[in-house]
């Protein structure tokens, strides 16, 4: 069993400058093709046709990519003569839609921009909702992949980034003790008696 500790964060992080695609499989290739490109209006800017990679039952495949601005592309592998596996027949579960790309905008006037863009050209916009610190709407392209477009309130400060260590601490306890794990109000009271402790031990010193 791996232990991850809290020290794991004071690593320097990788020299990485931010995200260049997100790839995902499509057997679609002329409406992705059309929705991307013509009514999203992502310029095309590069596509890599090659025999199978690697194992000897890797397809042949287009691997192609579009322009989603600041630096980065969306991409899509298209293979040649496969048919789709069983899970993407059931793209309505939320279980696939948690894969999804959200790009991001600066401003709420220009989320707004884009959803009044997306929706003339007749994407239907799934829903527009506030959650914590970002506003998004979300919409599906012709795959079933849930795209979406946020704009951050505010940034991340110092409290978030506590929260979120605090959350994912007693998360990854409750998995390595092997518990039944199966419902969010365990992790809340796991963070909760953590934080007790600490604020039990903070009073201890004073």
């Amino acid at each position: 069993m791996t232990t991850l500790t809290s020290s794991t964060t004071a690593r320097q992080p990788i020299p990485i400058a931010g995200v260049h695609h997100t790839a995902r499989p499509t057997w679609k290739l002329t409406e992705t093709v059309h929705f991307y490109r013509d009514l999203l209006g992502l310029p095309l800017v590069h596509a890599i046709s090659a025999r199978g990679w690697g194992p000897e039952d890797h397809a042949d495949f287009l691997h192609f990519f579009f322009d989603s601005g600041n630096h980065s592309t969306i991409a899509f592998f298209f293979y040649i003569g496969t048919t789709p596996p069983d899970f993407v027949a059931v793209h309505d579960d939320y279980r696939y839609r948690a894969s999804h790309t959200a790009w991001r905008v600066d401003t709420r006037e220009a989320l707004l921009d884009c959803r009044a863009k997306i929706e003339a050209a007749g994407i239907e916009v799934k829903y527009q909702i506030r959650h914590e610190v970002i506003e998004s709407i979300y919409f599906n392209d012709p795959n079933g992949y849930s795209l979406e477009v946020t704009w951050q309130v505010r940034p991340f400060e110092a409290v978030d980034i506590q929260d979120a260590a605090r959350t994912l601490e007693a998360g990854m306890a409750l998995e390595q003790a092997q518990q039944p794990f199966q419902k969010i109000d365990q992790v809340w009271l796991k963070k909760g008696a953590a934080l007790a402790q600490a604020f039990d031990q903070a009073q201890e010193s004073h």
